[in-house]
């Protein structure tokens, strides 16, 4: 198949980007099939016009990859490609939009328990600019379950650019500017402790499969934006270590099915398709879910990559069954 592989753009990630889509370059050549590598500049729609492509492969990360642009563009061309729809990029990039999506799911699905998600609020950049809501800050370690620390992230973005661990009244201030630079809406949540995990998903609906869980362990700090981008700073174990999950083994195999049960249905809540990734945190009793990612990492050190690896799934055969999915 002739694919298009889409990469670059012009978001805050447009270096993995570029790093993701010579990956996925290879793996399809690889596999057999002809690529077309596009950068998303002024010069996209009549390239795509000119060279016809059977497919596009979607390399993109952050805004304009990730929010619904890239999937309206290419549903108005005619072109098809993998992932999930627009609509369903809209929802999954604005992270507010997740305790309800996963809500709504369960109940149609008839199903009710704790909630999966850090409990928090969602303000405007306006509401600080133009009403005083900047007055109101003393009122976050009361509002906030559990008070400080808080974490402070931007409502839409990837690369966790922005995020914040926030110990006092007296930091939010400049964790909340800074996040607004980032987007134009604010998540302030309560701080989730525990491990941090990432579930890669293949397929769509019901049937989607889980990978195996990544453990993320940051050798220093948080996993935060740069320490995603570096190769030294944080170690990864594929699957996650048992006893990272809990001390008594008999457990163990149980509290994996059980964070990865809670990340299909969050995959399938938002009706992703063909591919993505769930973030975590297990908190030593519940997973507490912190974001879906539809066009996961690809470059040599993504967590996408590495789950297939550990499923013993090579990237090549993963990249071919995407773009000759029947769809």
């Amino acid at each position: 198949m002739k694919v298009a592989v889409l990469m670059g753009g012009s978001s805050f990630e447009r270096e993995v980007s570029l790093a993701s889509g010579k990956v996925v370059c290879e793996a399809l050549e690889e596999a057999g099939h002809k690529v077309v590598p596009l950068d998303t500049t002024k010069e996209l729609v009549p390239t795509l016009r000119g060279e016809r492509p059977d497919i596009c492969y979607i390399a993109l990360h952050g805004k304009h990859g990730e929010d619904g642009t890239i999937q309206s563009l290419l549903d108005f061309l005619d072109i098809p490609y993998v992932g999930s729809p627009a609509q369903v990029c809209r929802n999954t990039f604005n992270k507010a939009l997740l305790p309800e999506s996963v809500k709504k799911f369960r109940q149609y699905a008839g199903e009710s328990g704790p909630g999966w998600w850090p409990q928090g609020f969602c303000l405007a950049g306006d509401v600080f600019k133009d009403m005083g809501a900047a007055t109101a800050l003393d009122m976050v370690a009361e509002r906030i379950p559990g008070g400080y620390p808080v974490c402070v992230k931007p409502a839409r973005g990837g690369s966790a650019h922005g995020v914040h661990k926030v110990e006092s009244q007296e930091a939010l201030g400049a964790a909340i500017l800074d996040a607004l630079t980032f987007d134009d809406e604010v998540i302030i949540e309560q701080w989730i402790d525990g491990i941090e995990l990432s579930v890669a998903i293949l397929g769509s609906g019901w049937g989607a499969t889980a990978l195996p869980p990544v453990e993320i362990v940051p050798r220093e700090g948080l996993f935060l934006a740069e320490e995603r981008l570096s190769e030294d700073a944080v170690d990864y174990y594929t699957p996650v270590r048992l006893e990272s999950l809990h001390p008594d083994e008999t457990l163990t195999q149980s509290i994996r099915s059980e964070i990865e049960r809670a990340a299909i249905e969050v995959y399938q809540a938002f009706n992703v398709q063909d591919l993505g990734r769930v973030d975590l945190i297990w908190d030593g009793a519940q997973a507490r879910i912190l974001e879906v990612d539809v066009s996961p990492g690809m470059t040599t050190h993504s967590l996408f990559p590495m789950a297939c690896e550990a499923a013993g799934l090579s990237l090549p055969a993963v990249m071919d069954s995407l773009v000759t999915h029947d769809r």
